[in-house]
């Protein structure tokens, strides 16, 4: 299948409405490996003795082992999240870096509250933190292929999440960062964003505290894809009516594109990822102690931050702020009216690709 959002079919690009689309492969589609991380203890204390990470690579792990680059999925999404990414003449070709594409715990995929055995299983599951998932994929990286140092963590929303954190809990194993549309931490309107996205999902009588069997909360996950839709492009998006560019034909029909993306997920895994993004702050690395700046002035990669101009997830400001805490830390605001949602934006994806290349070229 063709990679990259021009090649997207028309119901692909109309699923992308609800926000975290598949720019190219749909969720899950063949390809991924699975690695056996045994027993895990997760951040909120409890430990899973039979857990796992799945993963894609391109290209190959020269014999320095120092080409490789980490791409960590996002909220809802999975390991061809980056596709875009990934080829000849874009910003990462698998001729030249040996690519790791992760899945975060609870994407439904990895180790997650839907294919979990009991006894944690469901709303058993543990609490995911951020933190986890880099941990985790350090022992992918580390066991698996040998590799204590990293060229580059690149990551988009969630990924962007945990690329920041790579860097400062491993500040010394990684070269490069680049955070698109996301934040070292969540603030304080993002948690009550996310809080009202939740609220929506569990309003569902057949929520059942998570305990919902094969009876899906179906009304709180349209409820969750009516949020996501509003909030995942900016105003300017809907003013121009820039749904119809997707084949939508009006609002409504936008909608229900979305509510069939939402549909296919699992409630619990949804609402896991939503707690991990919620939650999210790198103060709380061990060490720290609470102090954002300090965790953030520790950042010995090179960083570059880009958020896009019309994100109603993670604004400008926030990545202004950051910038300033972080040594050396470059900017480049992604010009787009599609919000957050920028990897639906073919001119998006070409000014993400032109600027991670430049920076990886130019900072070696």
């Amino acid at each position: 299948m063709p990679r990259g959002v021009e090649a997207m079919s028309c119901q692909r690009i109309l699923i992308a409405i609800a926000l975290l689309m598949q720019p190219a492969l749909s969720f899950g589609e063949g390809g991924h490996k699975t690695f056996d991380l045994a027993e895990f203890q997760f951040e909120d204390g409890t430990t899973v003795p039979k857990t796992f990470l799945t993963y894609v690579t391109h290209g190959e792990l020269n014999r320095s082992k120092s080409n490789l680059v980490l791409l960590p999925s996002w909220y809802s999404g999975d390991h061809h999240g980056y596709d875009y990414l990934i080829g000849r003449n874009k910003a990462l070709d698998p001729k030249k870096y040996f690519i790791v594409a992760t899945d975060m715990f609870a994407n439904g995929l990895s180790s997650s509250p839907s294919n979990t055995p009991p006894p944690y299983d469901g709303p058993r599951f543990p609490q995911v933190s951020i933190r986890d998932n880099v941990y985790a994929a350090n022992r992918l990286l580390t066991e698996e292929f040998g590799v204590e140092h990293i060229k580059a963590v690149i990551g988009f929303s969630m990924g962007a999440q945990q690329a920041l954190q790579w860097a400062v809990s491993f500040p010394e194993s990684v070269d490069f960062v680049v955070a698109y549309c996301g934040n070292a931490k969540e603030y304080p309107f993002g948690i009550v964003r996310l809080e009202g996205a939740k609220s929506a999902l569990m309003a569902d009588s057949a929520w059942m505290d998570g305990d919902y069997g094969k009876q899906p909360p179906e009304k709180g996950l349209r409820a969750l894809a009516r949020h996501w839709a509003a909030w995942g492009v900016s105003q300017e998006w809907w003013r121009r009516e820039t749904f119809r560019t997707t084949g939508a034909s009006s609002i409504e029909e936008s909608l229900r594109a979305g509510e069939t993306y939402w549909l296919s997920r699992d409630a619990n895994d949804l609402l896991w990822q939503a707690n991990a993004w919620q939650n999210h702050n790198v103060a709380e690395t061990p060490g720290y102690g609470g102090d954002f700046e300090a965790a953030l002035k520790s950042i010995n990669a090179r960083v570059l931050l880009m958020p896009s101009e019309t994100d109603l997830y993670f604004p400008v400001e926030d990545a202004l702020y950051e910038q300033k805490l972080i040594p050396g830390a470059k900017i480049e605001r992604i010009p787009s009216i599609w919000g957050h949602d920028v990897v639906s934006d073919p001119a998006a994806i070409d000014f993400l690709n032109s600027k991670i290349l430049a920076f990886l070229n130019n900072a070696q």
